[in-house]
């Protein structure tokens, strides 16, 4: 088996968030596993891309004119050699051992694309939600991965293989932020790859504080509209429709988001291409799954 260096790039994507892309980069750099790091700096203009190339020489800057949202991800995936790409965002680093972890799974299992993490979050390491919600998934383990078969990927905590992820273009740009893997992952399975949650594979995360929560919802509220009109099935549309429209009402930014996505209709019906039925039951039962329990446990 080739050194892990020659297998795993990682690939950073930071945006004016200077001192938390060298916090992140120094527990990436006091790693054993020392593989090649591209960051990505997302037309920053509080001078990131100078503070990493001073403090780790041996960095690769990716440096974009302007803030492609999680779309600048697609520059550093280009840049990187190897065959698989350990992704992270500025506040979010790979513990020991976990390049090696994960690239051994997508070693091991030719359908699987992705491997996604357990996020451990702040100083207190609490597990993320979203990671155990992945814990959680309802479907079928076929590959029998030491985790769950899932229908998505955290974004800034995964290892996905290069080539697919080109092959299916990436994030794409107009979703900017929030909620933009969904689109990504339903292209991949619909491509015939399978994702995976794995909890041995660790991933820390020391949120930022630099954040804009309603802009979030609001991005987060346009995309799951879009992404329903882009790939789901029309019963699947109608349904995400109604349910997006219903939570408007009880949020300002989520309203202000269901505005946006309204706006954008005429791109995505441009571009629509409903995934394969099965694909489009993944989801639904994905969906079914989480809805069930959230009434449980209210």
């Amino acid at each position: 088996m080739s050194p892990i260096e020659q297998r795993v790039s990682v690939v950073m994507l930071t945006y004016n968030r200077k001192h938390e892309a060298l916090r992140s980069l120094a527990h990436l750099h006091a790693l054993a596993e020392r593989v090649p790091v591209y960051v990505v700096d997302n037309g920053s203009t509080d001078g990131t891309a100078e503070a990493v190339r001073d403090a780790f020489p041996d960095v690769r800057i990716v440096r974009r004119e302007s803030n492609a949202g999680a779309a600048g991800r697609n520059a550093g995936v280009r840049a990187a050699p190897t065959p698989y790409v350990a992704f992270c965002d500025d506040d979010t680093w790979w513990a020991p051992g976990a390049y090696a972890r994960a690239a051994a799974l997508l070693d091991a299992q030719p359908r699987l694309v992705a491997v996604t993490g357990k996020v451990l979050v702040g100083r207190e390491e609490r597990e993320d939600e979203a990671s155990r919600r992945m814990a959680a998934s309802p479907l079928p383990n076929e590959l029998g991965v030491p985790g769950t078969q899932v229908l998505g990927v955290m974004a800034g905590a995964c290892m996905m293989r290069r080539e697919a992820y080109l092959a299916a273009g990436g994030y794409e740009p107009r979703l900017f932020l929030g909620g933009e893997e969904l689109l990504l992952a339903l292209d991949l399975m619909s491509a015939g790859w399978a994702m995976a949650y794995v909890p041995d594979v660790v991933i820390h995360h020391h949120p930022s504080p630099y954040r804009d929560n309603a802009a979030r919802r609001r991005m987060q509220q346009r995309n799951a509209l879009w992404c329903a009109w882009l790939r789901r099935r029309w019963p699947g549309v109608v349904r995400d429709t109604v349910r997006l429209l219903n939570e408007s009402c009880r949020d300002p930014a989520l309203a202000l988001g269901m505005l946006d996505g309204v706006k954008g209709l005429p791109w995505a019906l441009a571009r629509r291409k409903a995934v394969p039925l099965h694909v489009e039951r993944a989801l639904q039962r994905v969906r079914e799954f989480y809805r069930s329990a959230t009434r449980s446990a209210g």
